[in-house]
């Protein structure tokens, strides 16, 4: 009864951080999409104007919720600071720390089912774990590192190494820890990257820019220019790192053979329509990068499309297509521990996904979601932690192929 509890009271641990990080993950992606389309859209004062004369380098004049809204923005700092200053941080800081907790509650928790593979790469729990908060702590480093060099002083360079760097890790990744996993951890590799900017480069430069105005000296515009730069890279992070926030829900991504390559062109695919958003704030539409955005995204559809399913007639292998005794053995041996009214597999107390294949009739039922993830994908067992072998995935196939009586 204590294990049960315990597993149940993780489930919903699971249920109020996911919900969490939903919310404030809106709250900071909602933020940095405002701001950067703000930063694009502002026009600059008149020359000789009062706003030019008090350093505005631009504004706006927007209607929203009945009210209309005059935001401006400064070259540098505005003369005197108003007595209160809005910072937009704890958007950042929420969204990372209820991800971290995610990632302790889903994976670290339960790391045999979710992030080990044995058919991947052997290894026990603590490498598994060392080797995804490893990835964290390299990447923010390396990108670090790059933005302080001189190739940070050439943003389109900078941003192809960038991608390099993230597809090379993916790679690596993929070769230790399960797909899903591996997915999860690039995506908290960049949200890491994303919140290091904000707490290590653009709160700091910020800071700086209001000590100096309050200390009565003139700001040093290199803060914000730093600051702007990590701002924009976050930006185009953003359709990257929400695509893997769900891509667990499709096994399809991260079951591949080469989920890392598809992971790879999936995210080029979400930063040249996060471009195009960016350009077209600037009135500047380039229908180029949504085509190739678009593009890139139907050829990974393609290319990972699973082959139809070629069901024999009636009068084909009646032997295959009336193995459902033998079929159902091998589910109740490898799939039931979760897939059940009751699973007794450690760290469920509902079947995932709701899919129970504990009777004939709910194993008929969900025929198509087995093979899918069994036979196809071969994404199920999670991890394999039942052994399933490859005769037993053929056997599954050959029933479901022939008709799934």
């Amino acid at each position: 009864m204590d294990a049960f509890w315990l597993t149940y009271g993780m489930e919903w641990l699971n249920l109020l951080a996911r919900w969490l990080h939903l919310i404030t993950g809106i709250a900071w992606i909602g933020a940095s999409f405002y701001f950067v389309w703000l930063d694009n859209s502002i026009k600059p004062p008149k020359p000789g104007s009062d706003l030019e004369q008090k350093g505005v380098s631009g504004e706006l004049w927007a209607v929203h919720g009945g009210g209309f809204y005059n935001p401006q923005k400064y070259l540098v700092a505005p003369k005197e600071l108003p007595q209160e200053l809005h910072w937009f941080k704890w958007e950042a800081y929420s969204t990372w720390l209820s991800g971290f907790a995610l990632l302790l509650i889903v994976y670290y928790f339960n790391v045999s089912a979710m992030m080990i593979d044995k058919s991947v790469a052997d290894i026990s729990s603590w490498q598994a774990i060392a080797i995804g908060v490893g990835a964290l702590i390299i990447g923010w480093t390396v990108y670090d590192l790059l933005c302080r060099s001189p190739l940070g002083q050439r943003d389109g360079a900078l941003g192809i190494v960038m991608y390099i760097l993230i597809v090379a890790a993916a790679f690596v990744l993929s070769k230790f820890l399960s797909g899903r996993a591996a997915y999860i951890h690039v995506g908290a590799m960049i949200g890491t990257i994303m919140v290091a900017n904000v707490l290590m480069v653009i709160m700091p430069g910020q800071r700086k820019l209001v000590a100096s105005l309050t200390g009565g000296q003139i700001p040093d515009a290199i803060h914000g220019k730093r600051a702007k730069q990590r701002s924009v890279h976050n930006n185009y992070f953003t359709l990257p790192v929400l695509f893997i926030m769900i891509s667990n829900h499709y096994a399809m991504t991260y079951g591949h053979a080469y989920n890392w390559l598809v992971l790879a062109a999936i995210m080029a695919g979400g930063v040249l329509i996060r471009h195009f958003f960016n350009l077209k704030h600037k009135s500047r539409i380039v229908w180029a990068y949504p085509a190739a955005g678009v593009a890139l995204l139907m050829a990974v559809a393609i290319a990972i499309a699973p082959k139809p399913v070629n069901r024999v007639a009636a009068s084909g292998d009646t032997k295959a297509g009336s193995d459902f005794a033998g079929v159902q053995a091998i589910v109740v041996q490898r799939c039931i521990a979760c897939h059940s009214a009751q699973p007794t597999q450690p760290g469920f107390v509902t079947a995932p996904a709701g899919i129970m294949l504990h009777t004939p009739e709910l194993l008929h039922q969900n025929a198509a979601k087995v093979y899918r993830q069994a036979v196809q994908l071969k994404t199920m067992p999670i991890g394999n932690l039942t052994g399933m072998t490859e005769d037993e995935r053929a056997r599954i196939g050959a029933w479901y192929e022939a008709g799934a009586k």
